[in-house]
């Protein structure tokens, strides 16, 4: 169980690790006696491998832990069961603590409110706002119910929430009043003006008729329930009803509408059942190795949002499948009070964004604060730029950093590292083929195996892939094919180990003249400037090459850089082509919600400052 503490992997091919007994853990066993118990497609991955076994593009990664056919609402019932005085969240802003049991003991009572105010098996309650206890509350009190929960983003103004609701046909939805510059009742209102004169739970709106239910978390308001109202309503009849009630309900009903993160279009509603987010949850937790660190200590530091996969199953679910305590360093993203929280809370691993990392690295103080008990971390949700990675590892003393790679769409994570890892591993991969799924790249336009190393499109397969977007067969189609292979869109390759390159998004990549440049390939190569803080590459558009590369510089604080010193730097280091013919520097990137840049409109801000 504890190969994978043990197992280091600074030489590729050093150690025998994972190796199967009938090798003897001779480190020289032919590669021919090793493909005669590996098929050339499996890695082993319950530790790191040490044996490379892939011969082309196509990866499974099998494990000697089988799937679980257990539910979010049973997965967290283990849990308390068998770590009931153990904190399982903790909202340093709030001020809130929740041992399981306690948590356990909210979620039933929610649970039994929801379905005293007529909420049955199959409705969708969305959940709109930022990192409070009752979006954890309301993530199981729903799934335990049977009702599927709809993440929304807490971003999201008039048009994009009314978009968003109807798209699934929302029944209910939880928010806070506001928060912020978010006035989340009054947004309600403006689409639904009938709430003023109704009562709760009695909603009939012209434009959204499928709603009848609003719950306000910290305020009376007309027309909605206040959560007070949902946590008495559970009678004793009620919580007879829900226990009658788990025994009905599937592991593969739909549990979770997740909405992808529209750069190009409306958002689509990635709809992921128990099964999906149970086990991707419960793999990401082995391959950390929650499973066999002292589990009492394994304290996360969550500043991702919720409404995020990477929050919601990578922490939420997580927390649910291993018995792990989230912190939450703040409402809104705050990255001083993620330094802040590490160190009080005596945090031992920490989630983030690329962005939240480079923040956290920015800040002038960074060294007082005692970091000492952080081990691990995950970075996730966009491009990890290597020397970001370094920089984590060296200067914030996280050893045991990982990079994980998934899309919504397959619940997140596909590939992540091990902690062991070498750094060259840690920085150039986003880490090995995860336990049960399938992978393989190839040729975007004949759809064929490319040869291993070499780079095309990912496509992945297994439980992990969704079940649907909601309510969009057409759209459904277009990425999962008849045989369930997903197509993520992304530019990526294989090594013989199992470990995955990517390279960027197809959608990105900048077509200069007829050549294909990378984005991320510039970006990484830019991170290694002195004066750079972070580097975003686009492509403008261009009347004679198509369109030329352009890269978005944020400077280190109290530096001074000019374009032509940065295209110094690349000559003779990057093929000419790829050497930026626009260098912009700017304070700021526009970002979504859970930290990531959005290209588009980035693209959109840059030409129109170029005027071009």
């Amino acid at each position: 169980e504890q190969s994978g503490q043990a197992c280091g992997s600074e030489s590729h091919s050093g150690n025998s690790c994972g190796v199967s007994p009938s090798l003897g853990g001779n480190h020289f066993t032919s590669v021919t006696s090793a493909l005669s118990i590996f098929p050339p497609s499996a890695v082993h991955v319950d530790s790191p491998p040490t044996i490379p076994t892939l011969t082309t593009s196509y990866a499974h990664g099998t494990s000697s832990k089988s799937l679980l056919f257990s539910t979010v609402g049973g997965s967290l019932q283990a849990s308390a069961e068998r770590f009931p005085d153990r904190e399982a969240v903790v909202f340093l802003q709030d001020r809130v603590r929740k041992t399981f049991s306690q948590l356990q003991q909210d979620v039933d009572q929610a649970a039994a409110g929801l379905l005293a105010l007529g909420l049955k098996r199959g409705d969708r309650l969305g959940m709109w706002g930022p990192n409070t206890y009752e979006w954890v509350l309301f993530q199981f009190a729903s799934a335990k119910a049977g009702v599927i929960l709809v993440s929304v983003n807490p971003a999201y103004q008039v048009q994009e929430l009314e978009f968003a609701l109807r798209k699934v046909g929302c029944n209910a939805i939880v928010c806070p009043t506001q928060f912020k510059t978010q006035k989340y009742c009054d947004m309600l209102r403006q689409i639904c003006p009938e709430m003023d004169t109704a009562i709760p739970g009695s909603v009939k709106s012209a434009r959204l008729p499928d709603l009848h239910t609003v719950i306000v978390t910290d305020s009376r308001q007309p027309g909605m329930y206040h959560l007070e109202d949902v946590m008495q309503a559970g009678s004793s009849q009620h919580m007879q009803q829900l226990e009658e009630l788990q025994k009905k309900l599937s592991f593969d009903d739909p549990i979770n509408i997740q909405f992808t993160s529209g750069t190009t279009g409306n958002p689509k509603g990635a709809t992921l059942s128990h099964h999906n987010i149970v086990n991707n949850a419960y793999f990401i937790g082995m391959r950390l190795g929650y499973d066999w660190r002292v589990s009492s200590q394994v304290r996360v530091c969550l500043p991702v949002p919720m409404y995020h996969c990477f929050g919601s199953v990578g922490g939420g679910i997580v927390m649910a499948t291993h018995g792990i305590t989230l912190v939450f360093p703040s409402t809104g993203y705050d990255g001083r009070a993620n330094l802040a929280a590490m160190e009080s809370e005596r945090c031992t691993f920490v989630y983030g964004t690329p962005t939240m990392y480079i923040d956290m690295l920015g800040q002038p103080d960074l060294a007082k604060f005692d970091l000492s008990s952080v081990e691990g971390g995950i970075m996730a949700g966009s491009p990890c730029p290597p020397e970001i990675v370094k920089k984590v590892i060296s200067t914030m003393g996280i050893k045991e950093f990982v990079i994980a790679y998934g899309t919504t769409e397959n619940s997140p994570v596909s590939f992540c590292g091990f902690p062991t890892d070498n750094l060259e591993r840690k920085s150039e991969t986003v880490g090995c083929i995860a336990s049960h799924i399938e992978a393989k790249v190839v040729d975007p336009g004949s759809g064929q195996l490319v040869p291993l190393g070499i780079s095309g499109e990912l496509m992945i397969r297994g439980y992990c892939v969704m079940l649907e977007y909601w309510g969009d067969v057409a759209k459904t189609d277009e990425c999962i094919a008849k045989d369930r292979w997903y197509k993520t869109g992304d530019i990526a390759s294989l090594d013989k180990y199992g470990f995955c390159r990517i390279e960027g998004r197809i959608k990105d990549m900048i077509i200069r003249g007829g050549e294909n440049i990378y984005p991320a390939e510039i970006e990484q190569f830019l991170h290694t400037h002195p004066k750079v803080q972070e580097a975003q590459v686009i492509g403008i558009k261009d009347e004679r090459m198509g369109e030329e590369v352009c890269a978005c510089l944020k400077l280190k604080a109290g530096q001074d850089c000019s374009a032509e010193d940065i295209k110094a730097y690349c000559k003779g280091k990057i093929a000419h082509f790829k050497i930026p013919r626009y260098v912009t520097f700017v304070n700021d990137y526009p970002l979504t919600v859970s930290g990531k840049i959005q290209k588009n409109k980035l693209r959109v801000q840059t030409e129109k400052f170029l005027a071009l």
